[in-house]
């Protein structure tokens, strides 16, 4: 196929063409504009669809389309931070392009921005997400809204050593890469996300120049459009920065002493808050009286750009760390494993002061996550029999702070942790699992330490997972170039990133995998993009942290256990007859309703006679055995004979019959209103019928479809009375069986 990428020199021959396109009518100028990437095209059309808005664009790949609108409000927001809002309308996977966008709103530009994303079609070949990116792009460059765009975004793909870019969800589900990335002009990196399945780190590093090599193109096709629209950008009223002169009076004041702070390496987080803290009030004090007129922010603003400014100089200048470490360092890390006897798995694990405390729970696979039909219809996933359920608690940080409902930041790392962690889970265990990951302390990469600590915990509860894994969090602090901001100078890349790290740095960039490959990465940018040559020795700073976690993990866990714990689940195949199917089951599945209730346990049916039985411990499985055989355990039933008369005794009489006992120990059975006498009758009272009554019936087994006990009267009645003809042994008689009719011979 003309759109697989081979490795090598046909990269460079690869064949991308623009084809552009304006039209006006009478609702104005309709704009379009299509990049060829090989023998998929990807649309970008504006001028038709909520044209209100400040940019609306329409995006198209196959028949899969999706409308994107930006809007900006003109007066500022009184919180002085960037109140950007970004709403999927129907589509999963928002976050990243928020992640993608929101590095190149200019400094100071607090003003409310919504960025709505409206899946108008889907095709189920085509995924959004990546046309959402687009779309972002294109509405915030073609508006008046100040932004540094445009950015471009292409999902590649790894099937059978051939890169595929925008490749279909069929294509998807046999490549060993899931790579989303975002790329800026001059081949920069602004955003990335990606799974993997053990993928060689020079296999996914030609991955990410693949994706950014197609960026380009996107890009090219946004500004053509920008130039055709003549965009001229809005100037804001106010940029919320703080005045040059006060900064350099915060700097002469504070400088000083937050650089005493930062280098003092006996703190620990807490302490080191404190401290700058201190300073912070102190300071800000100072400059109130020197600017009795200045505004509260841009007192606030003038510290935080000189703490800044000392932090980062720490590392450019001097190879310092505020922890005391190098730059390639870890901080110590200590695990532990098999915390709590009675869970199917446990683990601990610290790195520095961030602490994960990781549990995995077995159940039935019945009990796997079943999707909504829209996310099926994106993912083509229709239920999920392994998950990780990621919580961060506030006093993890020590604050106070709400506890109910999962927030941005659980459901984006928890979705990363799951990442790392799905590629080594098998295929075909016989459970569901849930691995649990509580941060109990955070200062600086709990999704990584969430990577590590859940796979220990898998290891703990016998899990045969094919390899350990685990995480690391890589940091950045760089130098722009005076006379050309958007390019980097000078940088340093940082190992295993503290909290005020990635707070103070320029790039939070997670990888996790084995030692053998790459499972995932996410990679999140605070300036307007990083050169490729960075985003590979990041990479690979990355990988040498993991390998060498990998090697702490493994002196306390170094494989998974050869048994699952004593106190693990269990699933056994459960025989009942057909003859007893209707006992075991009861009366609307009571039966089995109140074994589950009471035990614990799963059950569901296998096929007409089995049944297989979930309990989440051994003790719950001999419990739900119990019960089983006292629901099924042998009566004098196996002693009644197919065509033989018995005495029988109403136990209750119902509108379609009458249920009765052919011995006191067996069950009751129907007996119905069909089979009770050669005359139709609409109710057992009809012919004088009583409880305690004793009646004659003639038994012929039990139903081969349903296991119902087949019962009959009216075949022992004299049917002379009713003018209907006799009956011989031979002939046909219908049955009832409660829910309709049986046919059967009599004997």
């Amino acid at each position: 196929m003309k759109h697989l990428l081979r490795l090598g020199p046909t990269l460079a021959r690869l064949n991308v063409r623009l084809c552009h396109q304006s039209v006006w009518n009478s609702r104005g100028t309709i704009q379009k504009v299509g990049v060829n990437l090989g023998e998929k095209k990807l649309e970008i059309s504006t001028g038709k669809l909520a044209r209100f808005a400040d940019g609306s664009v329409v995006v198209q790949l196959g028949d899969t389309t999706v409308m994107v609108t930006a809007v900006s409000k003109t007066k500022p927001s009184p919180s002085q931070f960037m109140p950007l809002v970004l709403l999927f309308v129907f589509l999963v996977g928002w976050f990243i392009v928020y992640r993608a966008i929101r590095p190149l709103f200019p400094a100071g530009y607090f003003y409310d921005t919504q960025i709505l994303c409206n899946l108008l079609a889907v095709d189920g070949v085509n995924d959004p997400d990546v046309l959402a990116i687009n779309g972002a792009s294109a509405a915030l460059t073609l508006s008046d809204i100040p932004w540094n765009g445009p950015i471009g975004a292409v999902r590649i793909g790894l099937v059978d050593g051939e890169f595929l870019v925008n490749p279909t969800r069929k294509q998807m589900a046999s490549s060993t890469i899931n790579l989303i990335v975002a790329g800026a002009p001059l081949s920069q990196v602004v955003m990335i996300e990606a799974s993997a399945e053990n993928v060689l780190q020079q296999d996914f590093c030609h991955a990410v120049k693949v994706g950014v090599k197609h960026t380009q193109q996107i890009i090219l096709a946004i500004q053509q459009m920008a130039r055709e629209a003549k965009v001229t950008k809005r100037t804001p009223p106010k940029i919320f920065s703080a005045p040059e002169e006060m900064i350099e009076h915060t700097r002469q004041l504070a400088s000083e002493k937050v650089y005493a702070v930062f280098t003092d390496f006996t703190h620990d987080k807490i302490s080191r808050d404190d401290a700058i803290n201190k300073v912070r009030l102190e300071t800000e004090e100072q400059i109130k009286e020197k600017y009795p007129h200045a505004e509260p922010y841009e007192v606030m603003e003038s510290f935080n750009m000189v703490s800044k400014e000392v932090f980062r100089n720490l590392v450019l200048n001097e190879y310092r760390r505020c922890d005391g470490r190098n730059l390639t360092s870890l901080r110590n890390i200590s695990c532990e494993a098999d915390i709590f006897k009675p869970l199917h798995g446990s683990a601990l694990f610290q790195r520095g002061q961030t602490q994960v405390l990781c549990s995995v729970t077995f159940d039935s696979l019945e009990s796997s996550i079943k999707t909504d039909i829209i996310t099926t219809a994106l993912s083509g996933v229709k239920d999920k029999n392994f998950m990780l359920h990621y919580e961060f608690p506030p006093y993890a940080t020590n604050e106070i702070g709400k506890m109910s409902g999962m927030n941005r930041r659980e459901l984006g790392h928890g979705a990363l942790a799951e990442k790392s962690l799905r590629p080594v889970i098998p295929k075909d265990f016989p459970f569901t699992i849930r691995v649990t990951s509580e941060v109990l302390e955070s200062n600086g990469s709990s999704s990584m330490a969430s990577a590590c600590g859940g796979s220990l915990a898998l290891m703990d509860a016998g899990v045969p997972i094919t390899s350990a894994v685990a995480g690391v969090a890589i940091g950045l602090i760089s130098k722009a170039n005076p006379e050309k901001p958007s390019e980097i100078q000078d940088y340093r890349i940082l190992t295993d990133i503290l909290g005020i790290e990635d707070y103070l740095g320029d790039m939070d960039f997670k990888l996790a995998g084995t030692n053998k490959g790459i499972n995932a990465l996410q990679a999140d940018v605070k300036i307007p993009g990083l050169p490729l040559k960075l985003v590979m020795e990041a990479i690979q700073q990355a990988t040498v942290a993991k390998r060498e976690i990998l090697g702490i993990m493994n002196n306390t866990i170094a494989k998974p256990r050869a048994n699952r714990k004593e106190n693990g689940p269990v699933v056994e195949n459960v025989r009942v007859p057909v003859s007893r199917r209707a006992r075991f089951v009861g009366p609307g599945g009571y039966n089995l309703r109140r074994l589950q209730a009471q035990t614990g346990v799963t059950i569901s049916q296998v096929d007409e006679e089995t049944f297989s039985v979930f309990a989440p411990t051994p003790g719950a499985m001999n419990e739900a055995q119990e019960f089983i055989t006292e629901i099924c355990k042998d009566d004098q039933e196996q002693q009644l004979e197919f065509g033989a008369v018995y005495t029988a005794t109403i136990m209750e009489i119902r509108d379609i019959g009458v249920m009765v006992k052919l011995y006191p120990n067996m069950s009751a059975v129907l007996l119905h209103n069909s089979q009770l006498d050669h005359k139709r009758i609409k109710h057992p009272s009809a012919i004088g019928l009583e409880v305690g009554q004793q009646i004659q019936v003639k038994y012929f087994g039990r139903d081969p479809t349903d296991g119902r006990m087949r019962l009959s009267r009216k075949v022992l009645q004299s049917p002379a009375a009713t003018g209907v003809k006799t009956l011989s042994e031979k002939q046909s008689i219908t049955m009832g069986t409660g829910n309709g009719q049986a046919t059967s011979n009599s004997s």
